[in-house]
């Protein structure tokens, strides 16, 4: 099949800064793309040959989305997985394949397919509603603290909550849920799985993840991980497991958690472009982006390396600041060296929105990390 300058046309569903990530490599190989947003002032609606607008989470409208498209894909898990098999039926390539996402897209699946495959991850008891817990944890089954979340539709931080005593279980939606033992661990990591259709996989460095206390949101990516090297060939490998197990096409981020005594527990995965290989835009041979474009087209994976240390810092609208965005400071960042800012086009900020990103290079790590506190320190996302 020809996909360069013809009538190839890949559909993509989702328009948030992900997508317009991805439609930066289409236009580069000059690919025609259709890109399907609920908002109608989605990021990728000014980059993409043909926007609809439409919910992702409605039959009919991510069916008929894909009929006339030659391959489909995603930059949001949250979408009509029985469209999606119908698609694929009727002869429209899916990828990653909706039986992947399947297990995916809720928690509590993926958490089973982990146990199922003897995949190592944080113990879990699975309930039908938050309303059971209290019931458990009074019964002696589930123990204090623990981490909730929803089965379904978390995201950025939405759809977690430490729970330490009783009354955290309060203003929690009464849905499907589980509830994780709190893990001590010495590191929050993330491994990068790239795999195309003839089964090439290639992986990226192990990169550590440093969050925001209260978001409970990435603020530092940092590639590559500043630990011993034999944890980070155990980190590839367990992505490498869950990766074959799920047989995805795409691109597959693993989330990890490097424990006091080194062992690596599976947090969950991503089954597209992620923020934590924003890094790689300017730091690898071949950004996670490209490497999707190339996975899902069945092209030749490339190069994984990084040719400099980077270090992502997430751009987050500031707390008490919500309406048209401005970004203070953008020209004191953009006077450091190996500094280069990403902004995603939401002309809307509201506290902890994901609004942009910085990427810092350098040969150096501690030199990139050192500007990337500088950077977090003096850019802000900030209300009119």
């Amino acid at each position: 099949m020809h996909f360069f300058s013809s009538d190839f046309k890949l559909g993509i569903l989702g328009g948030g800064q992900l997508g317009k990530m991805l439609l930066y490599e289409t236009r580069k190989w000059d690919i025609q793309t259709k890109v399907m947003d609920a908002s109608p002032e989605a990021p990728c609606k000014i980059s993409c040959n043909k926007f609809v607008q439409g919910d992702l989470m409605d039959f009919d409208a991510v069916y008929n989305f894909g009929k006339d498209v030659d391959v489909l894909t995603i930059e949001i898990e949250n979408v009509n997985i029985d469209a999606l098999e119908k698609l694929e039926d009727e002869g429209i390539k899916v990828y990653p394949p909706s039986r992947a996402l399947r297990t995916i897209q809720n928690k509590a699946k993926q958490k089973l397919f982990y146990t199922d495959h003897d995949i190592p991850t944080v113990p879990f008891t699975r309930f039908a509603y938050t309303s059971e817990i209290e019931d458990s944890i009074q019964n002696g089954g589930v123990q204090l603290p623990f981490v909730w979340k929803s089965a379904q539709f978390g995201y950025d931080g939405q759809g977690v909550k430490i729970v330490r005593h009783l009354d955290d279980l309060k203003n929690l939606p009464n849905v499907e849920c589980i509830a994780e033992r709190l893990v001590d661990f010495k590191n929050e990591l993330a491994v990068i799985v790239a795999r195309n259709t003839s089964g090439e996989v290639r992986t990226y460095p192990v990169v550590e993840m440093e969050f925001h206390p209260e978001a409970n949101q990435v603020e530092y990516v940092i590639c590559p991980a500043r630990i011993d090297e034999a944890v980070a060939e155990k980190a590839q490998k367990v992505a490498l497991k869950v990766s074959e197990h799920l047989n995805h096409v795409g691109l597959l981020a693993v989330e990890l958690f490097q424990t006091q005594e080194d062992a690596i527990l599976v947090n969950e995965v991503a089954p597209r472009p992620h923020n934590s290989g924003h890094y790689s835009i300017e730091a690898s041979y071949t950004n996670q982006f490209e490497q999707h474009i190339r996975a899902i087209l069945d092209l030749p994976l490339g190069k994984t390396d990084s040719k400099l240390a980077g270090i992502m810092v997430n751009l987050v609208g500031s707390e008490g600041h919500t309406g048209d965005v401005v970004y203070e400071n953008m020209e004191a960042i953009l006077q450091m060296d190996g500094v280069t800012p990403h902004i995603y086009g939401k002309k809307q900020t509201r506290p902890f929105r994901k609004m942009g990103h910085v990427t810092i290079v350098d040969e150096n790590m501690a030199r990139a990390r050192e500007v990337a506190q500088k950077v977090k320190e003096t850019i802000n996302v900030v209300s009119r």
